[in-house]
């Protein structure tokens, strides 16, 4: 039985990089960091397999849209026997500041409606999931808007600092353990890098995501 990671976002070229794609950005560096085979299509998403420290692991990028992404999950689950709390689940968050981590085991959907089609396709809210902040939009900036943008040049290199940093706390999860990662990765990410700053692996990986990720269907 795999653990699965999910990294939420919306399908499609004219969403890659966005703000709400972040998810998709940290299962694509999780891709790379396990040297999986590539992607294949099934459960209405795009998936690959891999292990961590002989942990089996399924990458999951759903492609219904944001609003739907409990469906992809689902079949995953159902098809691989995973109970929910085997799921983490990736995506970014408004409330959070830019680049900070947020670890935690459960939790409302806060608003984010990818996060609200999966609680209410597992039934629940008790699955472990990673939140990284993007910031509120400036003053007079709708928010839909806002998720579905690119990060502007200023925010681009912190954020893939903090994509790399997300997908180190996945696997310090996969390795040790949601208690010991959160301890270790919730809070901002040290910026510039040489403050302690996430290990890169040559990627760009907030401008290659393919989603986005912060709430809605098409959008928030």
């Amino acid at each position: 039985m795999p653990r699965i990671i999910v990294g939420l976002g919306n399908p499609g070229p004219e969403y890659e990089g966005t703000r709400h794609n972040v998810g998709f950005a940290v299962v694509d560096a999780l891709a790379r960091r396990l040297r999986t085979a590539g992607w294949r299509r099934g459960f209405a998403s795009l998936w690959a397999e891999g292990s961590w420290r002989g942990q089996p692991v399924a990458l999951l990028k759903p492609q219904t849209y944001m609003n739907a992404s409990g469906e992809a999950v689902q079949q995953a689950c159902r098809a691989w026997r995973v109970p929910p709390a085997e799921v983490l689940v990736v995506y970014d968050d408004l409330d959070l500041p830019p680049g900070h981590l947020r670890l935690r085991p459960r939790g409302s959907a806060g608003g984010h409606r990818g996060v609200a089609s999966i609680i209410a396709a597992l039934g629940g809210e008790d699955f472990p999931r990673l939140r990284i902040g993007i910031g509120r939009p400036p003053a007079g900036v709708d928010a839909a808007e806002y998720v579905l943008a690119p990060f502007d040049p200023a925010e681009q290199p912190l954020m893939e600092a903090a994509v790399q940093r997300a997908a180190e706390a996945v696997l310090a999860v996969l390795a040790t353990g949601l208690q010991l990662a959160m301890s270790r990765y919730n809070g901002p990410t040290p910026w510039p890098p040489g403050e302690g700053g996430g290990r890169g692996d040559g990627g760009s990986a907030a401008g290659r995501s393919g989603g986005s990720g912060g709430g809605g269907g098409k959008d928030r």
